[in-house]
C-alpha cells in the first residue's frame, strides 16, 4: 500500500514539475512578461481594412449628385413610398400626406393632414438639403416622428427621388455645385485653364529685351563722321 501511494505521489509531483517547466518555457518564448507593446503605445489589435477616423472618403456632395439626378430612376425608388403617399396633383392623403408640390413647401405644411408635433414643430421649408436629411433618416431628422420608414442610405437614390418629386409640382433652386480647383505640382489652377499656357506666357515676357536706361532716344550727342 505504501509503495503504491509513494509511486502515485511521485507521479503527481513529477507532473507538477513538468507543468511548471512548460509554463516558464512558454512565457519566455512568447514574451509574456514583456511590456514592449504597452511602452510603444500600440496596445490592442489591428483590424485590417479599417481606416483611422477621418481617413475614409466622404463621398460626393449632395450638390454634385444632383447634377446627374434622374427623375425616371427616382420614380422607381418612389415605389417604396406609395404604400403611404400619393404624389399626383389633388391626390388624397393616405397614411402620409399627398406629396405633390412638396419641394419648397413649408415643412408639415400640407393642408388637411394631421402631422406629429415632432415634424410640425420643426419649422423651415423642404429645401433640397432638408429633404435629403429626411429621406436619409426620418427619425434622425425629426425625433419622435410617426413616420416608420427607415430611410434611403444611398445619396444617389435620395437625389433621384427628389428629382422625381421636383417634377411633380416644382422645387426651389438646387444647391450650386462648384467643382474643386485642379491641384498641380506648381500650385492650384482654375479648372479649364491650362497651367502650361500661363507658364509659357510668363517665359516669353521674361525673355523680351528691356531697353537700357542709357540708350539714347535720338541722335543728339553722337559723333559725326564725314
Amino acid at each position: 500500500m505504501d509503495d503504491r501511494f509513494n509511486t502515485a505521489s511521485g507521479w503527481v509531483l513529477f507532473s507538477g514539475i513538468v507543468a511548471l517547466g512548460a509554463s516558464i518555457a512558454s512565457g519566455m518564448y512568447f514574451h509574456a512578461d514583456s511590456n514592449d507593446v504597452l511602452e510603444q503605445g500600440e496596445a490592442g489589435y489591428y483590424v485590417e481594412g479599417v481606416e483611422e477616423e477621418g481617413g475614409a472618403d466622404a463621398g460626393p456632395s449632395l450638390a454634385e449628385v444632383l447634377v446627374t439626378a434622374d427623375a425616371a430612376a427616382g420614380e422607381k425608388v418612389f415605389a417604396k413610398c406609395q404604400a403611404c403617399h400619393t404624389i399626383n396633383q389633388g391626390g388624397a392623403n393616405g397614411i402620409g400626406p399627398n406629396l405633390y408640390g412638396t419641394m419648397g413647401q413649408a415643412i408639415a405644411g400640407h393642408a388637411g393632414f394631421a402631422y406629429s408635433s415632432a415634424l410640425s414643430d420643426k419649422g423651415g421649408q423642404w429645401t433640397w438639403e432638408n429633404m435629403d436629411e429626411w429621406l436619409k433618416s426620418p427619425k434622425a431628422f425629426a425625433s419622435g416622428t410617426k413616420m416608420s420608414f427607415a430611410g434611403l442610405s444611398k445619396i444617389e437614390d435620395r437625389a433621384n427621388v427628389m428629382e422625381y418629386m421636383a417634377s411633380m409640382g416644382g422645387a426651389p433652386a438646387k444647391p450650386e455645385f462648384v467643382p474643386e480647383a485642379e491641384v498641380t505640382e506648381e500650385g492650384v489652377s482654375i479648372e479649364g485653364e491650362d497651367p502650361t499656357e500661363a507658364e509659357a506666357a510668363g517665359a516669353l515676357g521674361a525673355d523680351e529685351p528691356v531697353a537700357s536706361d542709357n540708350a539714347a532716344g535720338d541722335n543728339e550727342g553722337a559723333t559725326k563722321v564725314d
